[in-house]
């Protein structure tokens, strides 16, 4: 099966192609509530089978943060206390990469003492946000970063890099998906400047440039990944040619030669899906996530559309899934209402295979 195949990523020897892709949990805390636990300590070290373990978005400053109790990446205290993790992984055979990321306007003023947050332009997005109590109002209006303003933002992006190299991470996935900062600047719904870093789609490109520049002064090109969802319309996005805009950031991103390319599934107005688009245009490793199952990531595998597939909820309830993968076991089922937040309930609670044996043989 080519799923549990070994494939090298760079430098690093992947046992398996079962990749844990990155799911926010909320579960930071200390005097900031951003702060990696030994509770999150205990998550990633039960699921270090995976071939590479990216984890949940990690904020590199902290305007970047738009959710209650998600981790930061930039404090000495968050470095340490991430050390802690990556050690544990580590000493468990496993393989870590610290997903670096900026929510842009997907964010309240509760995080930020009542000021604004930013954005590429002053475009509120519809819906609302999830505030620093965890209760919902609507997203503000952001506030419009000046041309220097992103320059310093490229810098806080090097600098979570350099704290992610710190705290002893194999390699930094790049956050560039899911309506977040750099998506925001790619995209011509969010995107509506006049200076250096909007306008034409190679200016749209900019940004997402000079961030990964800036990740590359601190890591080899072999430990850094981009995460991409093109076409996708979660936190109320669009483009007006999401096919030419996404197929030249494949193009983009091929001329560093990156660890890997990581694509958010979805199929596209034309018809073909993400995946197909991104592995035409990008040169180079190719992860593909989004709802994929035994079956449908071996078959991706075999059609040649990606070489390594990212699981969210069957890792988050599954921690031993390429094991249970191998033996074509039964999957526990995930609680969705323990997602965000809380406690080890439906978090570290998730028994393996050899647990459910053993809970069957004392039954």
């Amino acid at each position: 099966m080519k799923l549990l195949s070994s494939y090298d990523l760079g430098p690093l020897a992947l046992p398996n192609r079962v990749i844990m892709a990155p799911m926010t949990r909320n579960r930071a805390a200390g005097d900031s509530g951003t702060v990696p636990t030994d509770m999150m300590a205990t998550y990633y070290t039960q699921r270090a089978s995976a071939g590479l373990i990216i984890t949940e978005a990690t904020q590199v400053t902290p305007l970047g943060q738009g959710y209650p109790n998600t981790p930061g990446i930039h404090s000495e205290e968050q470095i340490a206390a991430w050390r802690h993790i990556t050690d544990a992984v580590h000493e468990s055979d496993g393989r870590i990469f610290s997903q670096l990321w900026h929510v842009g306007r997907i964010s309240h003023g509760s995080y930020h003492d009542g000021a604004k947050p930013v954005a590429p332009s002053a475009i509120a997005a519809d819906g609302e946000a999830m505030t620093a109590s965890f209760e919902m109002e609507p997203f503000p209006t952001p506030r419009a970063l000046s041309t220097d303003e992103v320059r310093e933002v490229v810098q806080q992006y090097r600098h979570g890099a350099a704290s992610a190299k710190e705290a002893g991470f194999d390699g930094v996935e790049i956050h560039a998906a899911n309506g977040y900062l750099i998506d925001q600047f790619i995209q011509s719904g969010t995107n509506k400047r006049t200076d250096r870093y909007g306008g034409t789609l190679a200016d749209r490109l900019r940004f997402l440039r000079e961030v990964t520049e800036a990740v590359l002064q601190v890591w080899d090109a072999d430990r850094v990944g981009v995460r991409l969802s093109p076409g996708g319309t979660f936190n109320d996005m669009h483009d007006d040619d999401t096919i030419q805009t996404f197929g030249r950031a494949g193009e983009v991103l091929s001329e560093y030669d990156l660890a890997y390319l990581h694509t958010v599934e979805t199929e596209l107005p034309t018809g073909e899906t993400a995946s197909a688009l991104m592995r035409e245009a990008y040169d180079g490793t190719h992860i593909i996530c989004g709802g994929y199952e035994r079956e449908s990531g071996e078959e991706a595998l075999q059609a040649d559309r990606a070489d390594l597939i990212a699981y969210a909820r069957l890792f988050l309830a599954n921690p031993d899934l390429p094991e249970r993968f191998a033996q074509d076991a039964p999957l526990n089922e995930w609680d969705e209402s323990t997602f965000y937040g809380g406690d080890a309930e439906g978090y570290i609670d998730y028994p393996t295979l050899d647990q459910v044996e053993e809970q069957k043989a004392a039954a």
